[in-house]
């Protein structure tokens, strides 16, 4: 083998193990949640009396949360357990019908009705968003294109925040890294919005 046939082997072979060394951003990148502790795993095969309805119309049926009202909105529902501040909590939700908007979304940090935190998938847009609600009023933090979930089927929402630190994630990946201070503290729930007929089962949260 002649030596520029040598130099071409050794670089092919530093370029592989450079690759193979590569870490996952997403893992690099992700708030550690290894030290909490599950505080709440609800398959809604039960009515928990801590879930309390603000706006829309929610029912427990079937093992799922489901949320039917067209004409409310922002419906909300939140889980007056206790305030919390560092969370990690996740949902599976499925729209199921919707001309205006197709969505679920988890709130936390949330003082009251009016005032929270929300990130929200939507079937009808390709985009993956983070809102403060302030005195009911919404204002975007931040967004990311994404595949949308599709009607009909689960899909899976996450938020971890630690601090003013704010992460969510779509379908186990990583879409939005945040810092902001509006809320320090408060509830989580769970949203839709306008005739979003929307479905939500297997949601826990650990602190």
């Amino acid at each position: 083998m002649n030596k520029l046939a040598v130099i071409y082997l050794l670089l092919l072979v530093t370029i592989s193990a450079c690759q193979e060394e590569e870490p996952d951003q997403s893992d690099v990148n992700k708030i550690n949640t290894s030290q909490r502790t599950t505080l709440i795993n609800d398959d809604f095969s039960q009515k928990n009396l801590n879930w309390e309805a603000y706006s829309g119309q929610w029912k427990f049926q079937k093992g799922t949360l489901i949320q039917t009202s067209e004409n409310d909105d922002f419906p909300v529902i939140l889980l007056e357990n206790a305030p919390l501040t560092d969370i990690d909590v996740q949902v599976r939700f499925k729209p199921i019908s919707g001309k205006i908007d197709a969505s679920g979304g988890i709130i936390f940090r949330a003082e009251d009705e009016d005032n929270y935190y929300i990130v929200r998938a939507n079937a009808l847009e390709n985009n993956f968003r983070l809102y403060t609600f302030v005195d009911g009023y919404r204002h975007q933090l931040a967004s990311t294109t994404v595949t949308p979930p599709a009607l009909g089927k689960f899909s899976t929402m996450r938020v971890i925040t630690k601090g003013n630190h704010i992460q969510a994630f779509l379908n186990d990946k990583l879409e939005l890294d945040y810092h902001d201070d509006t809320f320090k503290q408060g509830y989580v729930g769970l949203w839709t919005k306008a005739d979003s007929i929307t479905e939500f089962d297997d949601f826990k949260l650990i602190k």
